[in-house]
């Protein structure tokens, strides 16, 4: 799972780079099996940034808050079709 890894223009510029690492990690760290579709919620708490990871089978949630100069509000899927996986905003979908 995981082996390519994309990301779309909306993430590309909207989701700071160091978003998108943290959250390639979090799949990464997950334990088998992992859900093709994988949920980030991104929003800002008390100046910082939270961010909500969830997968729907096996079901899985975990809730992180970490110090970000520019905490965003987002939500964030990413697909693995066994190949590649594309990390692309809700809107894209």
């Amino acid at each position: 799972m995981f082996t390519n890894r994309y990301i779309t223009k909306g993430v590309q510029s909207e989701i700071p780079a160091v978003l998108q690492i943290f959250m390639w990690d979090c799949i990464s760290a997950l334990p088998e099996p992992k859900d093709y579709l994988q949920i980030f919620r991104l929003s800002c708490v008390d100046g910082k940034q939270k961010i909500i990871h969830e997968q729907e089978q096996p079901e899985f949630k975990r809730e992180y808050i970490l110090t970000v100069p520019n905490p965003i509000t987002a939500k964030v899927y990413v697909i693995d079709s066994d190949t590649y996986s594309t990390m692309l905003l809700a809107e894209e979908y």
